[in-house]
């Protein structure tokens, strides 16, 4: 291989590490956003156990209610929603068909009852991350490729 080629490739591959490392900080920003809101008691609506679950394991320690489970509609959900008392939610379902189906039929219901739901942190993840991530639970293992193929160390390695 000519010294221009190995040169060529090693830029490129720099690149993409940089590429890569830009991506794993902004999510990891938008992750650190979303603590923050939940923190502040702005409850979060998941589509399952699993998205729970990893979302608990990145950090978010706050309500969070999960939209699909004990064999819930939409209606249920909704319910449960306005019961509560909060006046905003974050949606964070699936970057999936069904997903953004969801998304858009519990927003619209939402905003029917006078509640705002936030989909600013769905749409950031969803533009960074839909490719490579079809799901919320995705979210962990993908940000643990990104650490190592950035020189970093996974978090279930600490």
């Amino acid at each position: 291989m000519s010294r221009c080629h190995k040169e060529d490739r090693d830029n490129k591959v720099k690149s993409l590490s940089t590429h890569l490392r830009a991506k794993l900080e902004k999510i990891e920003q938008i992750l650190e956003c979303l603590i923050q809101e939940s923190a502040r008691g702005v409850p979060i609506v998941v589509e399952g156990d699993n998205d729970f679950q990893t979302l608990r394991h990145l950090g978010i320690q706050g309500r969070m209610v999960c939209a699909k489970t004990g064999g819930k509609c939409r209606l249920d959900l909704l319910s449960q929603i306005e019961d509560s008392g909060v006046k905003e939610v974050i949606l964070l379902f699936d970057f999936d068909r069904r997903g953004k189906e969801w998304t858009e039929t519990v927003r619209e219901s939402l905003e029917r009852a006078q509640l705002k739901p936030d989909l600013t942190f769905w749409n950031q993840l969803l533009g960074l991350a839909s490719r490579e991530v079809r799901d919320i639970e995705g979210l962990d293992a993908y940000l643990d490729t990104l650490r190592k193929k950035t020189g970093q160390v996974p978090l279930k390695d600490i």
